[in-house]
């Protein structure tokens, strides 16, 4: 027997959970004193929503959860945004978040506050533990929740006290259920759907069946059927490239969601929700499914949805039809002065076999999905619940879970500066992680969204708000301070050679790529009519333009 940071670090080990992303602060002394000849491994982060993005990208990658360690409720209330994140791409994760001693809260010091509170805003689960008798018990039902099915983030606050109590012992995570897949009256019921040549039916992809398996069997009832694949905008973990089926992604603009959606009789959604508008707007539609459109769920989170989309392919006859698979192609190199677009084509000619993508490149990014299609296979792990600052955080996480696979980090420079801290994660760990900032020193989404929105005219005071340009941030100094070697790109030949270098030599690197903003002057100003006018065309040339603008 032993104190309760032991048993507690001893007892997640037992499950499993051996790696633990940290910011820890007084309360938890005991707990990092306990990593010392534990199998545990602790990754220390120098801002909470670094540790909570890299908890995330590991456990997208790893498929089990990695436990985080987070000081009072200031420092889980730093860590929310990527714990949103997490939770809307349904993450397993344990949050330890430690406490003042059970007999100290009464005194109201000045960093005691209300945790659970804090943590019910992200968590299924939230447990503050009495007695260093109860944590090892404690610790299994947080294994519990987390593991699922379904997955989910589950809290345990730790009092000092607790921790430092004698008198605990390691408990054994008991087998937990396997998932049942869908009913056999949902599956048939969806199959029958699908047979019906008189109903257009697309299948709507997210969640657990965007791997290989998932995407194989989508791809043969799409081909036996006739049924459209899409797959959510922000997909958790995507797999794609050359040997894979391609799948459309639906945009993330509402109007041109609207676009790929239009014509349909029926919308099967595998491991999804029904579409939905980012934002609302004024007089526009916030749910997307077209009008006259029925949707239907083929699984709930509970349920294990990749044996779901099998029986479903076995269903409507479709398990011995070739799957439609995605041709290895690359694109040329870029040459000239460097856009986003110039940028994402590099990308693709250079991308390394078994890459991890942690794309929050925004704007920037929307040629990506194009230029890299036929690139080797790998996978892409995209900005879930739209609260940037993720990809840097969950680069640091993708890259220990996935050992000597390539990862890069793509982001704008506005949502950099939010978790720039994991630069220095990435030298200590010494971490494969190549980071792309596409710098065009704005926050170029925002110009867009402000057109979007119907607000008044922007004057100087407004436009201030979204201008990055005074001062300049100068992020080869920002990384080179950190421990990241560091170059500028202002032209696709500086940029070429820097992403390859990156690339060939181990451990991280980060390039500023100078870029415009992909929506500038007359074409930003243009834009909103655009989108306004698409549902008014008709749909062939709605998705010709859908198409042209974001591919």
């Amino acid at each position: 027997m032993g104190n309760g940071a032991k048993a507690l670090i001893q007892t997640l080990v037992n499950a499993g959970v051996d790696i633990c992303f940290s910011n820890p602060g007084t309360s938890e002394m005991h707990f990092v004193a306990a990593l010392d000849g534990s199998a545990m491994r602790g990754v220390l982060c120098l801002f909470e929503g670094v540790a909570t993005g890299a908890a995330d990208g590991y456990a997208r990658i790893k498929g089990k959860p990695a436990a985080t360690l987070l000081h009072l409720g200031s420092g889980l209330g730093n860590g929310l945004a990527n714990l949103h994140n997490a939770r809307k791409a349904r993450t397993p994760m344990i949050n330890i978040v430690g406490d003042h001693a059970t007999y100290h809260t009464k005194y109201d010091a000045q960093l005691q506050s209300d945790i659970e509170t804090v943590a019910r805003n992200v968590s299924t689960w939230v447990r503050t533990c009495p007695a260093t008798s109860q944590l090892a018990a404690d610790t299994v039902e947080a294994l519990r929740v987390a593991m699922g099915p379904p997955a989910q983030i589950a809290t345990l606050i730790l009092p000092a006290d607790v921790s430092w109590g004698e008198g605990a012992t390691p408990l054994e995570l008991p087998p937990l259920p396997a998932p049942e897949p869908a009913s056999r009256e949902t599956i048939e019921k969806i199959a029958s759907i699908l047979d019906d040549k008189k109903k257009k039916c697309a299948i709507l992809l997210g969640g657990r069946v965007l791997t290989e398996r998932g995407l194989l069997a989508a791809s043969r009832i799409s081909e036996k059927t006739g049924a459209k694949l899409f797959c959510e905008v922000f997909p958790a973990r995507f797999e794609r490239g050359a040997g894979l089926p391609h799948v459309e992604r639906i945009a993330y603009l509402a109007e041109m969601a609207s676009v790929q959606l239009s014509g349909y009789d029926a919308l099967i959604v595998v491991d999804t929700k029904d579409p939905v508008s980012f934002f609302a707007y004024p007089g526009k539609k916030s749910y997307l499914v077209p009008d006259g459109c029925t949707p239907h769920h083929l699984v709930t989170p509970s349920q294990d949805a990749v044996r779901s989309l099998e029986l479903l392919c076995e269903s409507v006859g479709a398990s011995h039809v070739a799957p439609r698979l995605q041709k290895a192609e690359r694109p040329g190199l870029p040459t000239g002065d460097l856009t986003a677009s110039k940028v994402c084509q590099a990308i693709g000619a250079l991308l390394p076999d078994r890459a991890i993508i942690c794309d929050e490149a925004q704007t920037s990014g929307l040629k990506l999905p194009v230029y890299t299609a036929g690139a080797p296979r790998h996978d892409v792990l995209t900005l879930t619940g739209g609260a940037i600052g993720q990809s840097l955080p969950l680069a640091v996480g993708a890259a220990i879970a996935g050992g000597d696979r390539p990862v890069l980090a793509l982001v704008g420079d506005g949502s950099a500066m939010y978790t720039i801290q994991a630069l220095w994660t990435m030298a200590r760990e010494n971490l494969d992680v190549t980071t792309v900032i596409f710098n065009n020193r704005s926050y170029a989404i925002l110009n867009i969204e402000l057109q979007r929105t119907g607000a008044d005219k922007p004057g100087p005071e407004a436009k201030a708000q979204l201008d990055l340009s005074s001062p300049p941030l100068d992020f080869v100094a920002i990384a080179q301070g950190m421990g990241v070697p560091a170059r500028r790109a202002t032209t696709a030949e500086e940029f070429n050679d820097a992403l390859a270098r990156a690339f060939r030599e181990p451990g991280p690197h980060l390039i500023e790529a100078v870029v415009p903003s992909e929506y500038q002057g007359l074409k930003l100003k243009a834009l909103p009519h655009v989108l306004n006018a698409l549902d008014a065309i008709p749909s062939g040339m709605a998705k010709a333009i859908k198409k042209k603008i974001a591919p």
